[in-house]
């Protein structure tokens, strides 16, 4: 049964979760950092210094920012913001950069000292800018979440300083300790969807338009053309090729905004697409399609907890996962059976590596999105992975937990030698 806290909690956590983002998050965070910076400084600072963490560094390095002429990297980035970017638009904060701008971004780039360093730091998600200008001098901090100023300095003088030990100063304020898959059903079975209509069906517009783009237009690897052109129509592929295509595109610097889930655009896609193709093709009412996507969401928000928004584990296998049991959820099954399609999927494809936003995160997604179909199909044959099949644990929430040990702390030295290989 649904309950007021439950309910309270989770319209609180898709609101947190559902937002607008042009371009691959980590480089726009750096772009908005900048941005702010500059606001403060009150000029284009004529020295900078980057201190940043690794996985900020690795999801930088090989993704085109956007709306800079094809420009990749921190510099590029920094750029962006110093230059073009509005700093009131948070995550959207070059998407109306004008391309008469783009020459000075590259210029600023080139002529600007911008000292980056990796900073030795416990939080995956950070970034802090120093910039100078006519004798003042600013440093912006945003740490945990991608748009979550935690620290602000002008001409020595402190103005903002969070505590990053406190919930509220990771830009979350909804209860997650609620998430369970039994509490997430009751969520989607019962919620009154004007509570968060407008929020799932930007998603599915914002999304679907770059997925369309992917598959219409040449980008990146073009992974989601490819599925299609050498597997045609079959509902599987198709929902594996129009997740991947938003990819394709994304990563490739299309100027589009897409809705993101637990700090990515990437498994905001992939979270939505395949539920999207699937409803459709099942003909499902309006309603259903929603409430299935709500499914997907908080399936993919639940499993993301223990993880955390950065790491070595491939975010797209929790989305894929959370489509898989949405895609379930369209057929009609019921807690049984997508509690096992979930603990399926997720033995599939648990290790699978970040390392760092590029073309291929593309390959990676269609593969997520096939283990959650296939998760499915193995429950609907009887052909379930058991506990102490590798890290499945006694139960659904003991196995999400296991994935969590594993992405935070298992795979700690694998994020390390990830970068060292990508810096080298």
């Amino acid at each position: 049964m649904l309950t007021p806290e439950i309910q309270s909690a989770f319209v609180g956590i898709l609101n947190e979760e559902l937002k607008m983002a042009t371009g691959c998050t980590e480089p726009i965070a750096l772009a908005y950092c900048a941005a702010k910076l500059r606001q403060l400084l009150g000029a284009e600072p004529e020295k900078l210094l980057a201190e940043v963490s690794g996985n900020i560094l690795k999801n930088v390095k090989s993704v085109i920012v956007p709306n800079t002429g094809g420009l990749k990297g921190t510099k590029a980035a920094i750029a962006a913001g110093i230059v073009a970017g509005d700093a009131n638009a948070e995550l959207q904060v070059i998407s109306s950069v004008d391309k008469a701008v783009y020459p000075a971004i590259a210029a600023y780039s080139e002529r600007t000292p911008i000292e980056i360093v990796c900073s030795d730091t416990p939080h995956l998600l950070d970034i802090q800018l120093t910039g100078w200008a006519g004798g003042h001098e600013v440093t912006v901090r945003v740490a945990d979440h991608h748009n979550n100023i935690v620290y602000i300095k002008k001409d020595g003088q402190v103005q903002v300083e969070k505590s990053l030990d406190a919930p509220a100063a990771s830009g979350e304020e909804a209860d997650r300790s609620l998430l369970s898959l039994p509490n997430i059903l009751d969520f989607a079975n019962e919620v009154d969807l004007g509570l968060v209509k407008d929020l799932l069906k930007r998603q599915l517009e914002c999304n679907s338009a770059i997925a369309r783009e992917g598959l219409k237009n040449s980008w990146g690897a073009n992974i989601g053309s490819t599925l299609l052109n050498e597997y045609g129509n079959d509902i599987r592929f198709e929902a594996r090729a129009w997740a991947a295509a938003g990819s394709d595109a994304r990563m490739s610097g299309c100027e589009m905004p897409v809705v993101i889930v637990s700090g990515s655009g990437n498994q905001g896609i992939t979270a939505s697409m395949p539920v999207y193709r699937y409803a459709k093709h099942l003909e499902v009412s309006e309603e259903k399609m929603y409430r299935a996507l709500i499914v997907s969401d908080l399936v993919t928000c639940y499993q993301k907890e223990g993880i955390g928004v950065l790491s070595a584990y491939c975010g797209a296998v929790s989305a894929g996962v959370g489509a898989g049991a949405a895609i379930a959820y369209l057929q009609g099954a019921d807690e049984e059976a997508i509690g096992h399609t979930i603990v399926n999927a997720v033995a599939i494809l648990s290790g699978t590596i970040c390392d760092g936003a590029k073309p291929s995160c593309a390959a990676k997604i269609a593969e997520s999105v096939d283990a959650g179909l296939l998760g499915y199909q193995m429950y609907l044959n009887g052909n379930n992975l058991q506990p102490g099949d590798g890290i499945i644990g006694e139960s659904l929430h003991n196995t999400v937990a296991n994935v969590g040990v594993l992405a935070k702390k298992g795979m700690r030295d694998t994020d390390r030698t990830i970068l060292k290989i990508m810096t080298q």
